[in-house]
């Protein structure tokens, strides 16, 4: 019986001490007291020996914190960025640029200082998890940074596809890397003022109308870029105009907030993403899919020189080699037309003549037809427009091959500087109203 209750006993004196925090208990190794121990046969004050112990331990502890800094930079970070540099793939050398290696090393220290704290510090219930607290804050921020940089080289390696042009992704990236630190945010706070986390997000939520007020900007930015993206309305490299922010230029950039385009004096237009769901715009990436860009121009002719042609006229017209088909054609088919209605050839009225008008209107055609920068397989007219006070239009709406805005510019001055020049070998005068010269130039009656 008194076995039984002296083992009783020892039980109830050992459930205190199982109920104690291991990690802050007495029977945890401390640096600091070992030192205090140590010093104090010295016969230094205890206060003094407590101090002193603590600094060493304290120094000690930011020593081992550098070294393993200086292990995980100089070790580590170097060896795997020469792995990388040396592997014949150069979208892994883009993780060593966005520093992603070198922001992740920045842990090392940290979680020196938070696993060594409780042995540097043992019995300092008060001090120790304010240093695993500072530590654990630190450990979350540089999570976030690193994580910021990994996506930013993960985006980099994206625009190294073609599918980035069509599907642009920074946008969306962007918004998720605001969800990821306003999550960190609140877990730093909760930290600090020592609070279970999904307290905050739950205060968070009664806020819901205010934080959708405070950030209107960004869903509306965030919501057009989602559309802009499944919608494929606009692409980077695209060129747009868009007059209401005086755009007018190739897209470079697509963000969350904003898109950048380069117009083409080299200035930048930064357009809202929720503008260009909102205002309408032209997207000119259908003329550079088609293979062609097009020319639409008019030449106006003075109707006062629109005439028929006379024989002499039709014989020089069939020498040339972008009508011989043509006049030939044409002067069988009306001849055989004449005399099939017994047409008077008296009058030049009667029955059907070839104008000086229409045979230019074919020459442009057969010229056009033969020149090798204008793409035949794209829309093709040459067109006469309704008269006005300025003359006859005669337009020509075709398709050059070359796209290059400056070699594009080239060609069609080509054309229209032939076109120009020949008309009046068919007697035709180009419109042009009065210039001072015109008028010094009038003889008096």
């Amino acid at each position: 019986m008194s076995d039984n209750n002296s083992i009783d006993e020892q039980a109830i004196a050992l459930e205190p001490a199982q109920q104690e925090d291991p990690g802050l208990g007495e029977d945890v190794f401390s640096l600091a007291d070992v030192l205090t121990e140590t010093m104090s046969s010295f016969n230094m004050p205890e206060w003094l020996t407590r101090s002193v112990g603590f600094v060493i331990a304290l120094f000690l502890l930011v020593c081992l914190c550098l070294l393993a800094n200086w292990i995980a930079k100089k070790v580590i970070v170097r060896l795997l960025s020469q792995l990388v540099k040396r592997s014949q793939s150069t979208l892994d050398d883009i993780f060593v640029q966005k520093k992603v290696l070198h922001r992740l090393s920045h842990l090392a220290p940290a979680i020196v200082l938070y696993k060594l704290a409780p042995a540097a510090f043992g019995g300092m219930d008060d001090f120790i998890p304010m240093v695993q607290t500072v530590a654990a804050i630190y450990m979350l921020v540089v999570g976030l940074v690193a994580i910021d940089a990994l996506f930013n080289a993960c985006l980099e390696v994206y625009y190294r596809f073609d599918i980035s042009y069509r599907v642009p992704i920074k946008g969306i990236v962007q918004a998720v890397k605001v969800v990821l630190f306003a999550i960190g945010a609140i877990f730093v706070v909760a930290l600090v003022i020592g609070k279970n986390p999904t307290v905050l997000l739950g205060g968070i939520g009664a806020m819901t109308a205010v934080l959708l007020l405070i950030f209107k900007d960004t869903l509306l930015n965030l919501t057009a870029g989602i559309q802009l993206a499944t919608n494929s309305m606009v692409q980077r490299g695209d060129w747009i105009e868009m007059p209401d922010f005086k755009a007018d230029g190739d897209v470079v950039d697509i963000s969350l907030m904003t898109v950048k385009v380069q117009n083409w004096d080299k200035t930048v237009s930064t357009i809202p993403t929720y503008a260009l769901v909102s205002h309408s715009f032209k997207n000119w990436r259908g003329m550079s899919e088609s293979g062609g860009r097009r020319i639409k121009r008019a030449i106006y002719i003075d109707m006062n020189s629109i005439k028929f042609c006379t024989p002499e006229q039709i014989e020089r017209f069939g020498n040339i080699i972008h009508l011989k088909d043509y006049v030939e054609q044409r002067t069988a088919e009306i001849t055989a037309y004449n005399r099939e209605n017994n047409i008077d050839d008296f009058e030049i009225v009667n029955g059907r003549r070839l104008t000086n008008v229409g045979t230019f209107r074919a020459y442009v055609v057969g010229f056009l037809k033969n020149h090798p920068q204008v793409h035949q397989e794209l829309t093709f007219l040459v067109r006469q427009l309704a008269p006005t006070e300025n003359g006859l239009p005669l337009e020509i709406y075709v398709f050059s091959k070359d796209q290059v805005w400056a070699n594009y510019e080239a060609i069609q001055a080509d054309i229209f500087d032939h076109l120009l020049a020949v008309a009046p070998q068919f007697g035709l005068y180009i419109f042009q109203r009065p210039t001072g010269a015109d008028v010094q130039n009038l003889k008096p009656s």
